[in-house]
């Protein structure tokens, strides 16, 4: 079931993606909303009871790691029906996209590759990395070799192309940014001739995220390597969210851990998967659509 939850995607290049055409847009009608929201509840008490709850008090460290892998820690049957379910919103807002894009925003470690790669498999899309594509125009070079031999500005640079590249000359893809992409305000030109989606994970759940993987592939943390690793991360990570916690409110959705571990109810964010993140996405990329489609109907109709 996991194989059916996340297929690892191979990169494709610039050009073996196909150029897509976007469809003429129409007015929005969700008229399965109330069903669909039914069964999301019913789904979820029936995960409540079905949750072994030794195996839910796994540590943080261990726990943490999880979203990064795409493990599932819910039975093979619940995750079918979770996939039924985050199929059906697929489908359900497919039609009214039109062919537009979408780009996963947020901190480092915040799972935006993980949740993009299933969100592209639901919808049918293609997914893109832009480090992976910035790697790639750097003839293989690593995001960390590129910090370290020419520069965070060198990176912005590349960051910037490979946006570009994204939004003016495809459609119908799944794009995960770096961390740092917010901070440009040309980046947002780009990601805005798509839908952007924040994805908002609490600064201690990344800290414990990233600590149990490492800091290696992550040049930003390499600046503090004071205390423990968690400690370190945690610090750095505060410090990197006051200078960009405010352009991460530009995106048009925002799908908030927080809020979906109190509607599950579970204990911690740690609980999540990745499909349920993603379900989440597409519900909070139903509901702007909604707004968007309200604020273009003239009063009256």
């Amino acid at each position: 079931m996991e194989a059916a939850t996340v297929q690892m995607f191979q990169y494709s290049s610039w050009t073996d993606l196909r150029n897509f055409e976007g469809k003429t847009r129409g007015s929005l009608r969700y008229t399965q909303r109330t069903k669909e929201d039914k069964r999301l509840r019913v789904v979820a008490l029936a995960l409540d009871k079905r949750r072994d709850h030794r195996q839910r008090s796994v540590s943080d460290k261990n726990s943490s790691a999880l979203l990064d892998t795409g493990s599932l820690l819910h039975s093979p049957f619940d995750e079918e029906q979770i996939l039924k379910l985050l199929q059906k919103k697929a489908e359900e807002v497919k039609p009214y996209l039109n062919g537009r894009s979408m780009y996963l925003v947020g901190m480092m470690g915040s799972g935006k590759t993980t949740v993009g790669k299933i969100m592209a498999r639901a919808l049918g899309y293609t997914f893109f990395d832009c480090d992976t594509l910035i790697e790639q125009a750097m003839n293989g070079t690593s995001v960390a070799e590129i910090f370290e031999h020419f520069g965070e500005s060198v990176f912005r640079e590349k960051e910037t192309e490979a946006l570009k590249k994204l939004s003016l000359m495809y459609n119908q893809v799944v794009v995960s940014t770096g961390g740092g992409a917010v901070i440009r305000p040309i980046n947002w030109k780009y990601m805005h001739k798509g839908i952007s989606i924040w994805l908002d994970v609490p600064l201690k759940a990344l800290a414990h995220r990233i600590a149990a993987v490492g800091t290696g592939s992550r040049p930003l943390l390499h600046d503090d390597e004071s205390g423990d690793t968690y400690t370190a991360a945690l610090n750095r990570l505060s410090t990197i969210w006051d200078a960009r916690g405010e352009a991460y409110t530009n995106a048009s959705a925002r799908v908030s851990l927080e809020n979906i571990t109190l509607k599950l109810g579970y204990r911690s964010v740690s609980d999540l998967t990745p499909t349920e993140i993603a379900m989440e996405a597409f519900e909070q990329v139903r509901s702007y659509l909604d707004k968007e489609d309200g604020m273009a109907r003239p009063d009256g109709f």
